[in-house]
Formats: structure tokens, C-alpha cells, sequence
């Protein structure tokens, strides 16, 4: 298990170059597609995923938003068990982890103001967001060595 999770995080790969080469495309086409999802008029449900949402009636369109939202849940229980790692196993890529986070939030919170969503009441999450990103930032600020034990 120690090529899972190595001693020591530099920039070694131990493994065949190859796979280098395809997870730095996997990681191109993901950028692509979350890129396009966040940006796309239709966010991607009919002109990719061919949801044909103007057909749907309110039981089917009820039930997409519930199935959006699984998957949101999915992604963040990813980015969870990350965090866990890193207190777990590598408290270095903390600082790294707070940046991302601080991304994250700031980017809920962009997408909220350009993609604005009628709800009856501000959910958990925007209140969240306010929190969150001057949070993450202040973390950040204290992560740096100089703050560290003497």
C-alpha cells in the first residue's frame, strides 16, 4: 500500500510513464467538462446529457434536481475522504487543500450571483460561503512555517 500512500508526497512517479501522460489527460478533460458545465447556457443537461428538460413534468423535473444534487453529495464525500487523508496522513498538503477550498466556496459563491437559483429561503450553503471563504483564507495566512511550533 505504500505506492497508494507514500512516506514521503515529492514529485517521484514510480510507475510506467504512461500513466502519467493519460491521467494528465484525464485531468484535461475534466477541467473541459466542468468548465462547460459551469458555463454553459443549459449547464450541459440537454445539449450534452440530452435531459430534455422542456418535456419534463414537475414529478421528472423534481426528480433531476434530486439527482444533481447525489451527485454533488458524491463529489463532496470525495473531496471529504481527501481531507481525512491529509489530516490522517499528510498534514503537509493542508495548505494546498485550503486553497482549493477557499477556490471552491469563492466559486459557489460567483456561481450563485451568475447562475441565481429561486428558492424560498437562502440554504445552509450561501450562508456557508460567507463563512468559508474568509475562513479558508485566514487558515491559510496561519499555515505558513513561520506560525508553526518553535
Amino acid at each position: 500500500m505504500s505506492w497508494i500512500l507514500p512516506e514521503r508526497i515529492d514529485n517521484h512517479f514510480p510507475g510506467h510513464r504512461v500513466v502519467v501522460a493519460l491521467f494528465a489527460l484525464i485531468t484535461l478533460t475534466t477541467i473541459g467538462r466542468s468548465l462547460f458545465h459551469m458555463l454553459a447556457p443549459d449547464g450541459g443537461a440537454q445539449s450534452v446529457a440530452h435531459i430534455p428538460l422542456s418535456t419534463f413534468t414537475p414529478i421528472q423535473a423534481g426528480q433531476a434536481v434530486i439527482f444533481v444534487f447525489a451527485l454533488w453529495g458524491l463529489s463532496q464525500l470525495i473531496v471529504a475522504i481527501l481531507y481525512v487523508i491529509a489530516l490522517t496522513r499528510y498534514r503537509a498538503l493542508i495548505p494546498l487543500f485550503l486553497l482549493l477550498m477557499f477556490v471552491e466556496y469563492s466559486g459557489r459563491y460567483l456561481l450563485g450571483h451568475f447562475r441565481p437559483l429561486d428558492v424560498t429561503s437562502a440554504p445552509p450553503g450561501k450562508i456557508l460561503d460567507h463563512i468559508m471563504i474568509p475562513l479558508s483564507l485566514v487558515l491559510l495566512y496561519f499555515s505558513q512555517p513561520r506560525w508553526g511550533r518553535p
